[in-house]
């Protein structure tokens, strides 16, 4: 049974006493940055019952709950006051336990996205004593999580949502991996005890590289030159905060991800939303084949609406994703 109901809503740390990787390391005194916002409802054991664990991006942490403001916000289909949501700093991300948290740099333990998605489960056995949520949802990187909690723990949810995601890297999303695993790799001083301002350097130039992907084609070309060198040095500023180490060991995970033959395993219903503008994940490839490869899966595309300021807009797709949600209300 859940203790102190009323306390666990908000920000917080948690410490797992000890975490075991798949490839046998294990790290003492890990670190879980986490918050739970909502609404939640308790079941005839004292356990949440409504419980949604959102999985954020590549670039995201714990606070990205807050980007899918349009979903959860009153009268949107994640409504905070029917559900209750669980935002977790991912495995290796800053906040929680990672590469430049720990101070390991590049003796970090390699992570999978098993890994990442036992870190959530443990946390949420340990200090939920959750070992069934209602429903696990996220975006980009987020939804290779999602993917692979429902293939390898299939009777441990009721529903999953992804949201411009794939089932693996491959192709285009594979040679970008590649070539920053490349340009990392032959930076001069990675392997120096002390981070260098070369460093800093390299991560700006490599998010220069990722902000290729970061608006559809059709915003891109609507945009002039001098528009993009505005928008692109504001993005490519978060290179200058963003630890090289974290950002390595994070690309090194999604570079090997693959469960195209476990999607078989998956057991609960499946919502797959996806921009039809996306460069980075394409509709053809990414989304609609899972509604041949997984059962009781739906996929639903939208024309992108995003503005220069980041902003997606949503609309066209919440009535569907509500209808999605319906067979699942307590």
């Amino acid at each position: 049974m859940l203790e102190n109901k009323d306390s666990i809503l908000g920000y917080g740390m948690y410490i797992l006493d000890e975490f075991e990787f798949e490839s046998g390391k294990v790290l003492q005194d890990v670190v879980v940055e986490y918050t739970i916002v909502g609404t939640p409802k308790y079941d005839d054991d004292g356990n949440i019952s409504n419980a949604i664990v959102y999985c954020h991006n590549f670039n995201g942490n714990y606070s990205s709950i807050d980007d899918e403001y349009q979903f959860t916000c009153e009268g949107g289909p994640f409504d905070k006051n029917d559900y209750c949501f669980i935002s977790i700093s991912s495995l290796g991300f800053p906040g929680s336990c990672s590469p430049s948290t720990t101070g390991l740099k590049h003796n970090f333990p390699e992570y999978t996205l098993k890994d990442r998605v036992n870190f959530k489960r443990q946390f949420l056995a340990e200090k939920l004593n959750m070992h069934h949520v209602h429903g696990i949802t996220g975006t980009g990187s987020g939804g290779y999580e999602v993917y692979t909690w429902a293939c390898e723990y299939p009777d441990e949810m009721d529903f999953i949502m992804v949201g411009n995601t794939s089932f693996k890297t491959n192709g285009y999303r594979y040679v970008i991996s590649k070539a920053i695993d490349s340009i990392i790799e032959s930076t001069d001083g990675f392997y120096d005890e002390i981070y260098s301002e070369s460093l800093s350097r390299v991560m700006v130039s490599i998010y220069r590289l990722v902000y290729s992907n970061y608006f559809s084609k059709k915003i891109f070309q609507k945009m002039s030159n001098d528009e993009i060198d505005v928008l692109m040095d504001d993005f490519v500023d978060d290179g200058l905060f963003t630890d090289i180490y974290d950002f390595k060991y994070r690309n090194d995970c999604v570079l090997n991800y693959d469960i195209e033959d476990k999607l078989e395993n998956i057991k609960v219903k499946v919502l797959v939303v996806i921009s039809n503008e996306n460069m980075y994940y394409i509709p053809k490839y990414d989304s609609f084949p899972i509604e041949k490869l997984v059962e009781n899966s739906k996929v639903i595309s939208y024309e992108s609406q995003r503005d220069y300021a980041h902003n997606e807009d949503y609309s066209s797709v919440i009535d569907d994703i509500s209808e999605f949600l319906d067979e699942f209300k307590n």
